[in-house]
């Protein structure tokens, strides 16, 4: 093992969304940063992704110069609408409406790491692996890391960032507390080419109470067409994942023929999927994005939360990092503030990912939100994340729902019968 090396100020194990933004946050502070990450290859990316920027993270790019970076490489700029059988929920568009970013981690992973690497103060050090942690009376110090030829090498900091996934390394070596929530779903998804939408430039989604499936439009006019079903029924789709996809998805009202696009990539799937959230600073360690907090995938809030996470513990710490007031002070700040915007939005992810149907109060925001354009708009807020739960589920929330529902206008767009469509797409 060689000699420790003390001169930087941080240690991020992961350089994925969080870790690179992060790094680039922290190095722009005037810090000095080493970013690990197990993958040798620069251009090396996440492959389970619904690759779905919320527009809650939308300030979080700007401030990195990644919004520009991203609308360069042809990411687009997201919008969504969602049904259930009480009717569509149309997002109102419009240039108030924040909006997100749909871009394939192919692209995006390799993007946020050239940032990060051509930072100044920003030291990459890829084909390593953590294995294990440096400690200093009970606090995370530092990291030792290992090479592809097992050579192993001590990495100390002021401070250690987790930003090393769901399954996290750092989190289980350093013992942070963790609450796991079951997900009674499993997911396939495949990327169509040319594939055209009813709404184009729009997503769909479907709740089918309890299963999901949706259309992503990504960069380079490739959709991702993904399906969540319950675990109990996964057998029906081991058997012929094409043929049961392709069958669900001509039953959805207004979506996209499957048979008009050309399929790119194989089905592929996912079945365990737990909700997990940690203690965002433990034992002088701080983690970020799904490390932190990784909830279903089904709503797509992983990369923005990533995004979010790393800009609010880098506005917590720098100052500390730089001599500028107590880094545990700084430590509990940052975690006090994940928890308070993030906790319940997770909680109620959580509880949803046990594939139940949706309760009566969700029924009326959904029936509400399907015939009034200002229920359609806060809806469309808090599914971008932009507004929080005791927001949009708040008693003044449900009142304005009720009496839309009470009132009894018409739907705006009634579905039309799936069953022609489904006989369509099974005879191609």
């Amino acid at each position: 093992m060689s000699a420790p090396n003390v001169d930087r100020d941080v240690v991020i194990v992961g350089a994925s969304a969080a870790g690179c933004a992060t790094a680039t946050l922290l190095a722009r502070a005037g810090l000095q940063v080493t970013l690990v990450d197990r993958a040798p290859d620069p251009s090396a990316y996440k492959t389970v992704c619904t690759h779905y920027i919320q527009a809650s993270a939308t300030p979080t790019l700007r401030r990195l110069g990644l919004a520009e970076r991203i609308e360069a490489a042809g990411g687009i700029r997201n919008s969504i609408d969602l049904w259930t059988r009480f009717g569509w929920v149309r997002h109102p568009g419009g240039d108030d409406m924040p909006h997100g970013y749909s871009i394939r981690r192919e692209k995006l992973d390799p993007l946020v790491r050239e940032l990060a690497a051509e930072t100044p103060g920003v030291e990459l050090m890829l084909g390593r692996r953590a294995t294990g942690i440096v400690e200093d009376h009970g606090r995370v110090a530092g990291v030792r890391v290992a090479g592809r030829d097992g050579a192993e090498q001590e990495l100390r900091a002021k401070l250690v960032v987790a930003a090393d996934g769901r399954t996290s390394k750092l989190a289980e070596l350093a013992e942070a507390p963790e609450r796991a929530w079951p997900n009674r779903r499993f997911t396939y998804w495949a990327y169509f080419r040319d594939l055209p939408m009813p709404t184009p430039g729009r997503a769909q989604l479907w709740f089918l109470d309890p299963w999901v499936a949706y259309a992503f439009p990504n960069d380079e006019n490739l959709t991702l067409v993904a399906f969540w079903g319950l675990q109990k029924d996964l057998d029906e789709f081991r058997e012929d994942t094409d043929h049961a996809i392709r069958a669900h998805f001509a039953d959805l009202p207004n979506a996209p023929r499957l048979a008009d696009g050309t399929q790119v990539s194989k089905w592929l799937g996912k079945v365990d999927m737990p909700n997990i959230r940690r203690a965002a600073a433990h034992r002088g360690m701080a983690l970020v994005g799904d490390a932190a907090q990784a909830s279903d995938p089904v709503w797509g809030v992983g990369l923005g939360w990533a995004f979010q996470s790393a800009e609010w513990l880098a506005g917590a710490v720098a100052p500390a990092l730089a001599g500028d007031g107590d880094l545990d002070d700084a430590l509990k700040a940052y975690r006090s503030r994940h928890r308070r915007e993030l906790a319940a939005h997770h909680l109620v992810i959580s509880d949803y990912s046990r594939g139940r149907g949706f309760r009566a109060a969700e029924k009326m925001l959904f029936a509400a939100g399907a015939r009034d354009p200002e229920m359609a708009r806060r809806m469309h807020l808090f599914a971008g994340r932009v507004i929080g739960v005791h927001e949009a589920l708040s008693p003044a929330a449900f009142a304005k729902a009720a009496a839309v529902v009470a009132r009894r206008g018409p739907v705006a767009d009634p579905p039309p019968d799936p069953a022609p469509a489904r006989e369509r797409e099974l005879s191609r």
